[in-house]
């Protein structure tokens, strides 16, 4: 078996390519050939070493927390048929950079027939996470205003497609030319820049005010969208990337009447709760209201380009690994 490894924080070419043995299935477990494994932003933080306070982890491990692949094999005790079985799942320990996963079938989730293994690998934590951010908001209601940051993201081009199909009007906020034209390309026809020093003003302009944040980017462009939320909207601070969670201050959320949630909410929710979540987003995708934007792929061995591409903000969407 090939899987990522790394032993020491840093940049990312500690991301090493190694050979282990393969594993093989306990009672109640699968072993999957893997087709996509999952990338996210916080795995490059956590191999840097700057999300500790977050996502303690110890040396050597295994990143990657998703896959999406092919039963091949089963434990004792478990039918047979589950072998030849298309499934995504989220991985442990054994981590998620790798061309075959030992998973519980428990933790699996089957693959519907029309969506395809990428989508589904790009659905495997973004995806339960959108619709995590949806129900922790109190859902998207006819008529909302909804600003989506980081909308070019995996994460955020789900939540804005999702919010456009439930009867809300959608502003996306991204960076640079590329993501707001990708964001067009999936029905959002409203986006700004923030990267320009007037993009609070478009999205007033646009909107008028905000009745739902949803802040997948943190530091200061999630305080800066707090301020257009109307008294009574609803936040949910659920990304990092620009420097931070931006929970907004209790006491002008409190006096404004603003309902506020965060990846607190998001950590503590339970893993049966995210895979019904999970497969609310492959039924989404199935039923033609959310395509995952995945921006780039890279093969396992080049792990460390996909770090770099997230780092250097060159991503659009989704990053894969295909394995």
């Amino acid at each position: 078996m090939q899987a990522i490894e790394v032993t020491r924080f840093g940049g990312p070419e500690v991301l090493t390519l190694t050979e282990a043995p393969d594993p093989t299935p306990g009672p109640g477990e699968a072993i999957i050939d893997v087709a996509y494994a999952n990338v996210l932003w916080i795995d490059t933080a956590i191999r840097a070493g700057q999300a500790g306070q977050w996502f303690p982890q110890r040396l050597p491990y295994r990143p990657g927390s998703g896959v999406a692949g092919t039963i091949t094999s089963v434990g004792d005790g478990l039918d047979p048929g589950w072998v030849g079985r298309r499934v995504v799942g989220r991985t442990g320990p054994d981590g998620g950079y790798l061309d075959r996963a030992r998973l519980p079938v428990d933790d699996l989730v089957a693959v519907p027939p029309t969506v395809p293994m990428r989508d589904a690998a790009a659905l495997v934590t973004d995806g339960r996470t959108a619709f995590t951010v949806l129900d922790l908001v109190d859902g998207v209601r006819p008529g909302d205003r909804v600003l989506v940051t980081a909308a070019a993201g995996g994460t955020g081009a789900i939540l804005a497609q999702a919010a456009r199909a439930a009867g809300a009007t959608v502003v996306g906020a991204a960076r640079g030319a590329a993501k707001r034209d990708a964001l067009r390309r999936l029905g959002i026809e409203e986006t700004v820049d923030y990267s320009t020093p007037d993009w609070t003003e478009r999205v007033r302009a646009v909107l008028g005010g905000v009745d739902v944040l949803l802040d997948g980017a943190g530091g200061a462009y999630g305080r800066a969208a707090f301020d257009l939320v109307v008294p009574g909207g609803r936040v949910c601070a659920y990304g990092a990337p620009a420097g931070g969670f931006a929970a907004p201050d209790p006491a002008s959320a409190r006096d404004r009447g603003v309902a506020v949630s965060g990846i607190g909410e998001l950590r503590a929710d339970t893993a049966r709760a995210g895979q019904r979540r999970l497969l609310t987003a492959l039924d989404a995708v199935a039923a033609g209201r959310v395509t995952p934007l995945v921006g780039q792929t890279f093969p396992l061995a080049r792990a460390a380009d996909a770090h770099r591409a997230i780092e250097e903000r060159a991503a659009v969407g989704k990053t894969l690994l295909a394995v």
